[in-house]
């Protein structure tokens, strides 16, 4: 009895799952809407902007400079740990010598 219980809820779990897995693939999917004449405007280029507007060589330059700048940075602090970590078993080395 036990089983034929637990069988039936087992199967109605996987049936509603499946049910919410279809209704979600969906909506995720979306739906393709012709752009009206108020978004084609709007995503036209203007010419007023265009000194605003950032050039992809130079963003692409700064990106790499900085990416340079960051492993320099990140490369210096992990000399100068292992640095100090030498000079202390240095010290350590000495002074427990004497």
């Amino acid at each position: 009895m036990a089983f034929l219980l637990n069988t039936s809820i087992s199967s109605h779990l996987r049936s509603s799952s499946q049910k919410i897995d279809g209704a979600l693939a969906q909506s995720r999917r979306g739906f393709h809407v012709e752009l009206g004449a108020r978004e084609k405007a709007l995503l036209a280029e203007d010419s007023s902007l265009r000194r605003f507007k950032s050039h992809k060589k130079g963003v692409h330059r700064l990106k790499r400079i900085g990416d340079v700048l960051t492993v320099v940075v990140v490369a210096g602090c992990c000399y100068e740990i292992y640095a100090r970590v030498m000079m202390r078993k240095d010290a350590q080395a000495a002074g427990g010598s004497s």
